[in-house]
């Protein structure tokens, strides 16, 4: 099965995440598609979505919110998965729900689950909020084990409804370098 894993991202953090989760999709054997929201046109060559994006003052990246709301109809026809990315702190290692305006995509478009990973966030951050966070803020909390294991869950539901070949079967496409 061919998954597209797509993102929107600002500072390259959650696009990070996306390549971990495209990786882990690929040693499962699925063949997963990395690619920024804005550069995707169309769904039909994927049998499941994962779609992610950087939280920011508690909302999802627009990229993401967009690419949500250009494909929904198709997005209810195949298996999707969200994430978030953004903790700048340790609460990042604990299960956190998804942001009012996440949970209320998902069931527009009958996501199948969640997950809030960890952000990343540069001491040389461009652009002031990001600057001045960094101060106090500067470093990662991305976790890529918890990253991989979930990606892995992912594959494992795909392959148990059938979607998707066994492991060492399928192959991953490299993806173009995040912005």
């Amino acid at each position: 099965m061919r998954v597209l894993v797509t993102y929107g991202s600002k500072m390259g953090g959650t696009a990070g995440i996306a390549e971990l989760v495209g990786g882990a999709l690929g040693d499962a054997g699925l063949q997963a598609d990395v690619r920024p929201a804005p550069e995707v046109s169309g769904l039909d060559p994927y049998g499941a979505v994962v779609v992610g994006g950087a939280l920011y003052t508690g909302r999802w990246h627009r990229d993401a919110r967009r690419f949500v709301k250009r494909h929904t109809a198709a997005l209810r026809e195949r298996p999707v998965w969200l994430f978030s990315s953004g903790p700048l702190e340790d609460s990042a290692a604990g299960q956190i729900p998804p942001v009012a305006q996440v949970r209320a995509l998902a069931r527009q478009i009958g996501a199948r689950g969640h997950v809030t990973f960890g952000g990343r966030l540069p001491a040389d951050a461009k652009g002031f909020p990001a600057r001045a966070m960094a101060r106090t803020h500067a470093g990662d909390w991305r976790d890529p084990e918890r990253i991989r294991a979930w990606a892995a869950e992912v594959a494992a539901a795909l392959q148990a409804a059938g979607g998707g070949p066994g492991p060492g079967q399928g192959s991953r496409r490299p993806a173009r370098p995040s912005r």
